[in-house]
């Protein structure tokens, strides 16, 4: 099967990173989200790094040019699937969400289009198992920032093909990935091992073992990791942490129960960077 067009729906932080490194890499790409502030957000946010690129020397001005024209931005989920080979879906990490995309996506794509899900940790198998075609369904999963981080995660849902493992493994090393395969299980490899790690040194952080710089800066120090996991709990988002933290706890038991320190600072909406405070204050820097 021949893969030519790639639509993605979803413009966001992980969305507009899929669009951008599958249009460097050739493929017609259509960006669809619900409101066009998210896609002028979504492309936005491509030009700089795609202009950034550039002042650097890396690609041309004809080159960045030449990439943006292969990224059609839509509001208009038909024209966006209509007539594509794939649909890489980056909707909110909710499963019932995802579920009602797939549903609307199935009176729109072509028989022979795959659909791959962006998720950190939800169920391949019970996604696919709402559509037509749980065959041509698959994960994959994606890392901040997507232009620069070299992994991928891809995850095979229970009824996953053969056929479409190997067009996913092969798209995936075409847009620039280091590729791994993974058997569908909570969490999938990364974040089984990262957020647990993680929610480890909550607990350790609750205990007062010590405090959150000098937890972050043993594992620096300690481990040669570039960043404390608080600190990157911070950058992830502590509700995407808790998320994770709990769907592991349901599937895999008390062996991944979730932080209560984790819980409180979520309840009080302090979900690090993006709200200005998590384990650490970002307001006045």
């Amino acid at each position: 099967m021949e893969i030519k067009r790639i639509c993605v729906l979803g413009a966001g932080l992980m969305g507009n990173g899929i669009a951008q490194v599958c249009a460097q890499a050739g493929y017609m790409v259509t960006l669809r989200d619900i409101e066009q502030k998210f896609i002028d957000g979504g492309m936005n946010t491509i030009k700089k790094n795609l202009s950034r690129d550039a002042e650097k020397g890396k690609i041309t001005k004809e080159q960045m040019d030449a990439i943006l024209g292969r990224i059609k931005p839509t509001l208009d989920i038909k024209e966006a699937a209509s007539d594509a080979d794939i649909v890489v879906e980056v909707v909110i990490e909710v499963m019932d969400v995802k579920k009602k995309v797939y549903q609307e996506l199935e009176t729109v794509v072509p028989k022979h289009c795959l659909f791959f899900t962006n998720t950190s940790g939800l169920s391949i198998t019970e996604m696919a198992s709402i559509t037509k075609r749980p065959e041509r369904f698959i994960g994959t999963h994606f890392f901040n920032p997507v232009p620069v981080m070299r992994l991928l995660e891809i995850i095979r849902g229970q009824q996953t093909s053969d056929e479409t493992a190997e067009i996913a493994k092969a798209w995936g090393k075409k847009i620039g990935k280091e590729v791994v395969m993974v058997k569908e299980a909570p969490a999938f490899v990364v974040n089984r091992i990262l957020c647990s790690m993680i929610n480890e040194a909550f607990f350790v952080l609750d205990e007062g073992l010590a405090t959150a710089e000098d937890i972050d800066k043993a594992m620096m120090l300690g481990c040669n990791h570039p960043i404390g996991p608080l600190a990157l709990a911070d950058l992830i988002g502590l509700d995407t942490q808790l998320r994770i933290s709990e769907g592991m706890y349901r599937e895999l038991g008390d062996k991944y129960r979730p932080s209560l320190l984790v819980r409180k600072l979520v309840r009080a909406g302090n979900l690090g960077r993006k709200t200005g405070r998590g384990v650490y204050d970002y307001s006045k820097k």
